[in-house]
């Protein structure tokens, strides 16, 4: 697949995952929606089907929609490096373009919202309990966890023409859902499982960008340890991928 294709399949993809991921957040957290609410077990079904969403329509490139997993997978052997800053900025254009669709789906809720200064998390990952370096470590854990899935999952290997394929033979990407729905409900209580970098620092950019009035800070300073964090379980887990694979 050329670098183009690559490009807008990832793009595609990952906007669909941040829009209906960001937007169920939107419905909770916002008044006078009819999901408000809704509560932590909405949002984290809400984002499971939002990755089946944008990795069934990111399918010709891979449905990578996740830097972290394109690290993995590039570490593991099983891509190109070269491939690798085509697929991420496709993710990163996508989730900037998911994040602003979900503000203008709710641009009146938005607008009516009595706290304003608290509608990032809407967008982007908050920490329950601020610490840089323990924060680090919970989006590692949560990041590892879905990429040695995908990895070392016996669906993964490459079709007949020679593409990406990952996930159980059977349940497809439902099965990637399924994983991403455990996760948020295990480990994303410390930080809110951003386990994606582009999924966390697209919105951030975009919420830093769009006319919400009132909005409160980007909070720039913890925008890394959703970035570096994921980036490390994806490399932790292309490591796992290669140690298993010398075993045998």
């Amino acid at each position: 697949m050329n670098a183009g294709s690559i490009f807008v399949w990832e793009m595609l993809g990952t906007s669909v995952l941040v829009l209906l991921g960001t937007a169920v957040v939107a419905n909770n957290v916002l008044r006078k929606t009819n999901g408000n609410g809704g509560g932590i077990l909405f949002i984290t079904v809400g984002w499971a089907f939002a990755v089946f969403a944008g990795a069934s329509i990111a399918d010709p490139s891979g449905a990578h929609i996740n830097p972290a997993v394109t690290f993995g997978l590039a570490v593991s052997g099983e891509m190109a490096w070269a491939d690798v800053p085509i697929y991420w900025a496709g993710q990163m254009v996508g989730a900037v373009l998911g994040a602003m669709l979900t503000w203008l789906a709710y641009k009146l809720q938005f607008d009516d919202h009595p706290e304003p200064e608290n509608t990032l998390g809407i967008f982007s990952t908050i920490p329950t309990i601020p610490n840089k370096v323990w924060n680090t470590v919970t989006e590692i854990i949560g990041t590892f966890v879905l990429v040695a899935w995908i990895l070392l999952n016996p669906g993964f290997g490459q079709t007949a023409a020679g593409e990406p394929e990952f996930g159980n033979a059977a349940l497809g990407y439902a099965g990637v859902a399924l994983v991403v729905l455990v996760i948020g409900n295990s480990l994303g209580g410390p930080t809110g499982y951003a386990i994606n970098p582009a999924r966390d620092l697209g919105p951030r950019i975009a919420y830093a960008i769009l006319p919400i009035k009132g909005k409160g800070s980007p909070q720039w300073g913890y925008s890394w340890v959703p970035v570096v964090g994921p980036l490390i379980g994806g490399a932790l887990a292309g490591a796992l991928f290669l140690a298993v694979n010398g075993l045998s």
